[in-house]
């Protein structure tokens, strides 16, 4: 029986796959292919329809002048994939080299992409001339043989420095090879029949296997080698070693979370252009890979926080982070290809450009008021309380000078050359993003100080009660309690006077540090958010022994009051945060981005909780508050460390034009920070730029935007003629 199965099992794929397989005359989409053995055409449609020795000759030519090989096919269909990973593939899957090119058109559904390594000789920016000039112009006429043509004269043409020219069009057929196969017929009918019952029987087949197995019979080709006894075993892949796959969870973390970043600054670009509910399905999108994202941060902070005594435990928790990374950047891959449709930025480049010069325009009084507010907090307040925002003036004002110098470009590329001006517009919106992020911090962190000094003066009334009930709870002669409270004790502990010399402790130091924190604006500047956050504190530790002798309702009201101080020490703490690694992104690593995840967390349960249970909010506002100024510490370590001698520290190189800042706040990407695609491939189409490969005023870099890992590189939309 287990040998009829497998054969009924392959006759049923025959017949399905006979009823698959196209009529004669009918073309089908194509998974990624091999290319003619017998030269550079492959043409599975007959769109070149007796052109194909023109082509042939262009092609040739190419080769002989330029030393470089040009690769034409034609398809009926992409298979479901997106232009550039079909090409890609395709180039992959044939071994094409540094010095071979490839063009491939979906004559059906109307689209191209063109496949070529980053050492090939070509910029990014040449790629799309030739594109836009000699390829597009041909396709959208239906000349496919002028096309390729066009493609081998532009390449030729960028290379020797010559203009790149239009071809002369000769119209053809428009949809070559028809309607795919896959798509249509009555074969349709007999899919679902043919699957299910294949399916059917493999059950079967695999209830016999394993059947044998239970009884100790080994079952047809189970094993791939040897083993002891001589019978066949599958033996498992090597698994990674542990500190690897730690290094991999934490790289593929940082690029999740930049991925996340940029998708959700372009979401807000697209619902500012587009509106809302056009943008809706891409916030969903970015929503879901938050959460993915967020509980892959989880899991990081729980080893962080206690490393597993056994590897195996260790070991899962490191494949979930792996795998909740995959899927946050699969959704956000699965989108971007639509995304790039909806904002179209070639297409709308002109308007995109007038409305980034419109922010840029705007920018610089905000960044006045900025500085304006930094010089009063600087001579009114110690140094730690304003040192995380002391230098995003000069930051902004970096931030702003390169986004200005990507608007010039775009502006000397409209009319000419759309793609390029695409590129220089989203770079500049995301500098102008970050330049807005960088003042506004300065003038909220004045906000929050002025509030904490508020906030601070009222502690200190508070903590003064509280010294005086303890004290009163404690006793005149130290022993027990007093007429008022008739030794009731404290904190729970049924009646006795408690724990006098933890009282007497926690006496003492709120004691020390009213007195310390009174003392410091009499001896200069003071830092009133610690301040309150040490006042809070004791507060908070007289009042866990004072709660049970003050009666519910008056624990109550004191436990908010405490919340509330907690609570604004952490969302300052967490905002802080938050603007440092957005800002910074391209120097900060994985460990401030999950203290932070984690603060964000438990700042999120404790206002969720303090409605119902003012006390436990306060303990999880109080670690949101610890793990967001860790989450600082870590991000200015970085930053610290990150290439200052190349990219001139946190405000990027002086003559750089904000290329340094920008390469710090991740706006750029490119080959020295990995593009995480794992090929040294590029895109060229009627979208602009589709690679890592950039464009030439970015040096060998190009801007980041909305996708996952394998596509945040890429720009542009569309990629239809």
């Amino acid at each position: 029986m287990r040998r009829r199965v497998p054969r009924w099992c392959a006759a049923l794929g025959a017949l399905g796959l006979a009823l698959l397989l196209p009529h004669p005359g009918q073309a089908s989409a194509d998974d990624p292919i091999a290319l003619s053995r017998t030269g550079r055409i492959t043409d599975r449609v007959d769109a070149l329809q007796g052109r194909t020795s023109q082509v042939a000759t262009a092609l040739d030519r190419l080769h002989d002048t330029r030393h470089l090989q040009l690769f034409v096919v034609y398809v009926n269909g992409f298979s479901g994939r997106g232009p550039q990973d079909w090409a890609n593939a395709t180039a992959t899957r044939n071994g094409l080299g540094r010095q071979d090119i490839l063009l491939a058109v979906d004559t059906h559904d109307r689209r191209y992409a063109v496949s070529a390594d980053q050492d090939s000789g070509l910029t990014q920016a040449q790629l799309d001339q030739v594109g836009s000039t000699a390829v597009e112009p041909a396709l959208r006429q239906n000349d496919w043989a002028g096309a390729a043509v066009g493609a081998a004269n532009g390449y030729d043409a960028v290379l020797a420095g010559r203009a790149v020219t239009a071809p002369a069009i000769t119209p053809g057929t428009a949809d070559p090879g028809g309607e795919p196969a896959a798509r249509n017929g009555a074969a349709d009918l007999w899919i679902p029949v043919v699957v299910v019952a294949a399916a059917g029987l493999l059950v079967v087949y695999a209830i016999r296997r394993r059947r044998g197995a239970a009884t100790g019979r080994p079952s047809e080709g189970a094993g791939t080698g040897p083993a002891p006894g001589g019978r066949g075993r599958r033996y498992a892949p090597k698994p990674t070693p542990l500190p690897e796959l730690d290094a991999q969870a934490g790289q593929l973390l940082v690029a999740t979370d930049d991925a996340v970043r940029t998708s959700r600054e372009d979401v807000g670009f697209a619902a500012a252009q587009s509106g809302e509910a056009a943008a809706q399905p891409f916030t969903e999108a970015v929503d879901y890979a938050e959460g993915e994202l967020a509980a892959a941060f989880r899991l990081r902070q729980k080893l962080d926080d206690a490393v597993p005594d056994d590897d195996v435990t260790r070991r899962q928790l490191l494949d979930e982070i792996l795998s909740r990374c995959t899927q946050a950047n699969r959704r956000l891959d699965a989108e971007s290809e639509a995304f790039d449709r909806l904002r179209a930025m070639e297409a709308n480049a002109p308007q995109l450009l007038e409305q980034a010069e419109a922010r840029a325009a705007a920018l610089p009084g905000r960044i006045a008021a900025a500085e304006a507010a930094l010089r009063p907090l600087a001579a009114a307040y110690a140094d730690p309380a304003v040192e995380a925002v002391a230098g995003y003036p000069a930051e902004a004002r970096d931030r702003l000078d390169f986004a200005r110098a990507g608007l010039d470009q775009a502006r000397a590329a409209i009319g000419t050359d759309h793609g390029r001006a695409a590129v220089f517009v989203r770079a500049a919106e995301g500098a102008l993003d970050q330049a807005t992020t960088l003042a506004d911090s300065v003038t909220r962190r004045a906000d929050e100080l002025h509030a904490a000094e508020t906030a601070l003066r009222a502690a200190l009334t508070q903590t003064d009660a509280d010294l005086a009930e303890a004290r009163g709870l404690l006793g005149a002669d130290g022993t027990g309690g007093d007429a008022v409270h008739g030794g009731g004790g404290y904190a729970g502990d049924g009646g006795h006077g408690g724990d006098h010399a933890d009282l007497r402790g926690r006496i003492a130091r709120a004691e020390a540090v009213v007195a310390a924190v009174r003392a410091e604006p009499a001896s200069g500047r003071s830092d009133p958010l610690a301040g309150l956050r040490r006042v809070a504190e004791a507060g908070a530790a007289l009042h866990e022994v004072l709660a049970g002798a003050r009666g519910q309702e008056a624990g109550g009201r004191r436990a908010r009051v405490l919340l509330d101080q907690a609570l604004l020490g952490a969302r300052s703490g967490a905002a802080a945060a938050r603007d440092v690694i957005t800002t910074h992104r391209g120097a900060i690593g994985s460990q401030a981005r999950t203290r932070l995840a984690e603060a964000e967390r438990r700042l999120r349960q404790a206002e969720d909780a303090a409605p119902a249970d003012a006390s436990a909010a306060l303990a999880d506002a109080q670690d949101a508050d610890r793990l967001a100024r860790d989450a600082q510490r870590l991000a200015h370590e970085d930053i610290g460390s990150f290439g200052a001698a190349s990219y001139g520290g946190r405000r990027g190189g002086p003559g750089m034009g904000g290329m340094g800042g920008a390469m710090l706040g991740g706006i750029i990407l490119g080959e020295l920070f990995g593009n995480g695609r794992g090929d040294k491939r590029s895109y060229g189409s009627l979208g602009g730029t589709r690679g890592l490969k950039g464009d030439g005023g970015f040096g060998g870099a190009g801007p980041g935007s909305f996708g996952g890992t394998q596509t945040r590189g890429r720009m542009g939309g569309g990629g239809r003629f």
